[in-house]
């Protein structure tokens, strides 16, 4: 499994949450604490929001520790809202294309978990998405297939609905299929505003997530795990839990599937 961390509030370094903390996300893409795994050595993203509507994105195949140019970004780099992720990869080539985070015009989306049995439904979950966004698809992950599936299931218009439609497709196709759904998700997007996350997984336990305030003040943090645990308030984020973050409020509400898939939108 992956570890990601996310940020929103006032501006501060990418390197403040990604390289310097005691445990920083470069910490525990080498000796991480709550993962399956503690090495999450197969490529890294950072997808950060300034004073365009879409979001930079700067991803590479190398270990996130081995990499100088990703530690001189970000301690150059100033953001309010970024999303950095390093990757173990549960199912497809390690490849730029297939690291996350993934872009799709302001949307930034990066995932912890995967689509058990993907590749016996793959192809229904691609056939179901319109020329244009099939056409956007570079890797070849569940987590940007997925991604995808939020997008084409109204992700501008509503972000809880288009990610609980999106769960109910992946289910409905693992069933078509004659297996049993076993959907691992703990993932973050951002729209450029806001900053989303949901915790679902269909086998009883999900990839773990945690809220909390950035250093008391200018934000605050959606984490895999805590990397800083001194001195900081981290609230465990409960299963089937959808978390919305703006830069006056944080909501935690209840997630699960739609009770039925729609006709996908294009």
């Amino acid at each position: 499994m992956c570890r990601w961390a996310a940020y929103l509030g006032e501006p501060v370094f990418l390197e403040d949450i990604v390289t310097a903390p005691c445990h920083s996300l470069i910490a525990q893409s080498h000796c991480a604490l709550e993962a399956k795994t503690a090495t999450n050595g197969d490529g890294f993203g950072v997808a950060w929001y300034g004073d365009r509507a879409e979001p930079g994105l700067y991803r590479d195949v190398l270990p996130a520790w081995s990499d100088c140019n990703l530690k001189s970004l970000c301690r150059q780099i100033r953001s309010g809202l970024f999303l950095a992720h390093v990757r173990a990869s549960t199912g497809g080539a390690t490849s730029r294309d297939n690291c996350h985070p993934f872009v799709w015009g302001r949307w930034s989306f990066m995932h912890n978990g995967q689509i058990g049995g993907f590749e016996a439904i793959r192809r229904r979950l691609e056939e179901s998405l319109s020329d244009e966004l099939y056409a956007g698809l570079h890797g070849a992950t569940d987590s940007e297939l997925f991604f995808f599936l939020m997008l084409a299931e109204g992700l501008d218009r509503d972000p809880h609905a288009a990610a609980s439609r999106a769960v109910s497709r992946v289910i409905a196709a693992s069933q078509r299929a004659g297996i049993e759904p076993a959907l691992k998700l703990t993932a973050a997007f951002a729209d450029g505003e806001r900053l989303f996350a949901v915790r679902y997984s269909t086998l009883g336990t999900a990839p773990t997530l945690y809220a909390g305030a950035f250093r008391n003040g200018p934000g605050r943090c959606l984490v895999s795990e805590p990397f800083d645990r001194e001195g900081q308030d981290w609230q465990a984020v409960p299963p089937g839990s959808l978390v919305t973050m703006t830069h006056e409020t944080m909501s935690v509400r209840a997630f699960e599937p739609a009770a039925a898939p729609m006709a996908m939108a294009g």
